[in-house]
């Protein structure tokens, strides 16, 4: 079926790239985007679930980056606070960072900071410990890095490592370090240094940036940042309004299934209708996917190259299961502030360190923003765990979870059980693109698909990259860009959140 006379862009995926897309397009083409989202929400892993007035934030999302160009997008759509003097509603809030470890039952800075707390906290032989293994770095020949361990190792120290980077990081992705690809350190906390730590902590004694772009401070160390006042889905669902009052198209619970290519190009596209189970063919002009990488390889009809199906069969994904708590209070005993009337303290989130409980990530959702709290007077809390879909945790049911996940809380004194008043289990798959499996090869990949002159890969799953949200954006409004100008090569698509600086930075 040809859906216009007019030029038209079928796009694969409702998240942050998709919609990016899909905006860009309808502000700076004539161009109609339609979009496929083969979920019935909006926002992909951006989204904000709504539980009996409760929002969860599904993995916690600061709206900060190194772009003005993103920064001001987002403005765009959702105006500062203290800007916007008509629509109360619709509105950015300023929120202050601050993101913890818990380990050894005590509270550590993140990123650690060498200061009283954190000698306390460690003691002093560990503390020497530490000391001796990061500057043996700085004598020795680092090594090159062929692992995430590696990559750790050669910024912080072995002793470092082991006690703050190497179980956690393996609680969230399943595997040893050792395992991992250096890339991921590379994308995810490139820049970030103790010596960087040190200089800004003592920077910040005399003089503190209170501008929201903060742009002298690594991403890891920033103390603000914006927040849609209803959480990261309220702005993804003011841009799909905009989208569609521009005269795009957003269809959900409709899944891409099949591919067709001619000459280089995609012909045609199969979409399968969730709800009635028929699938209908569609043509266009240009195709943007955010879907899972093996996905599309295993979706497309022509004759694949048998090692670029092989290569996206054995990509790995990381699960994700964020379970809601809705407490009377937290139990937890801590020096710094408290309100007194629910023990709230005022962590965005806390990364939980210890190895005798399978939760990753905690969140407190009243300090991202009180508007995703229905009675200010309860604490709305995310515990966030990361499987694989099959495994033990991912088959337990809604119940068990939900009492397991409280159970494990109550183990390290977090809260106490009896102040549980409600809970919920969200399930997101694919949530996490992992850097092992046949990642290493995953340029065989990237080289075909780059061949396909009307298809532009972007998004975290999209290009089995582990971007934010920013990141993501970016991937799209470049692609974007591209068409417009007529760019055939897509290098600098790929470009974004590599080890080099931003690449609107370079352009600046």
């Amino acid at each position: 079926m040809k859906i216009e006379n007019k030029k038209t862009s079928i796009i694969i995926g409702a998240g942050p790239a998709g919609l990016t897309a899909a905006y860009e397009l309808v502000h700076k083409t004539d161009i109609k985007p339609i979009i496929f989202e083969g979920s019935k929400d909006i926002g992909g892993i951006s989204k904000t679930v709504n539980y009996k007035g409760n929002r969860i934030d599904i993995g916690g999302h600061r709206f900060f980056s190194k772009s003005d160009r993103v920064m001001q997008w987002w403005q765009n759509i959702l105006p500062i606070e203290k800007h916007n003097t008509v629509d109360n509603h619709n509105i950015m809030l300023i929120r202050t960072r601050l993101s913890r470890i818990f380990f050894l039952r005590k509270f550590f800075n993140y990123p650690i900071s060498l200061n009283l707390n954190t000698l306390r906290n460690l003691g002093l032989l560990r503390i020497i410990k530490i000391g001796i293994s990061y500057f043996s770095i700085a004598i020795f020949p680092k090594k090159k890095e062929k692992s995430l361990e590696e990559f750790f190792i050669n910024r912080f120290g072995k002793e470092l490592y082991r006690t703050f980077f190497r179980d956690y990081t393996e609680k969230v992705w399943g595997v040893p370090c050792t395992e991992i690809e250096p890339e991921w350190g590379a994308q995810r906390i490139k820049g970030l240094s103790i010596t960087k730590a040190f200089y800004y902590s003592i920077k910040n004694i005399f003089w503190k940036d209170k501008s929201i772009d903060q742009k002298n401070t690594e991403t890891s160390l920033i103390d603000q940042f914006m927040y849609p006042k209803f959480g990261p889905g309220h702005l993804w669902e003011r841009v799909a309004e905009i989208i569609k009052n521009k005269g795009g198209e957003i269809h959900l619970n409709k899944k891409a299934v099949g591919f067709e290519t001619t000459q280089n190009q995609i012909s045609k596209i199969e979409i399968l209708d969730i709800s009635t189970q028929n699938i209908q063919t569609y043509n266009a002009d240009y195709y943007f996917s955010s879907m899972p990488v093996v996905d599309l390889i295993n979706s497309m009809k022509a004759t694949i190259p048998q090692n670029v199906k092989e290569i996206a069969n054995g990509l790995v994904y990381r699960d994700f299961i964020t379970v809601g708590l809705l407490l009377k209070k937290l139990k937890i005993s801590n020096k710094t502030k408290i309100s007194p009337k629910n023990n709230l303290i005022p962590d965005n989130w806390i990364y939980i360190q210890e190895s005798d409980v399978k939760i990753g990530r905690l969140q407190i959702f009243n300090n991202w923003s009180p508007y995703l709290v229905k009675d200010e007077n309860t604490v709305w809390i995310g515990l966030e765990y990361f499987c694989n879909e099959g495994d033990d945790l991912w088959q337990k049911s809604d119940e068990e979870f939900k009492k397991f996940a409280a159970i494990e809380l109550a183990k390290i004194d977090i809260i106490d059980i009896a102040d549980v008043l409600d809970s919920v289990i969200i399930r997101m798959r694919k949530t996490y693109p992992a850097y092992f499996g046949t990642y290493n090869q995953f340029d065989i990949i990237r080289n075909f698909t780059d061949k396909i002159e009307n298809l532009f890969l972007v998004g975290r799953n999209g290009m089995h990259r582990y971007n934010n949200q920013d990141h993501s954006m970016l991937t799209a409004i470049t692609a974007v860009e591209n068409i417009i100008n007529g760019k055939k090569t897509k290098e600098n698509i790929w470009e974004i959140n590599t080890e080099q600086d931003y690449h609107e930075e370079k352009e600046g």
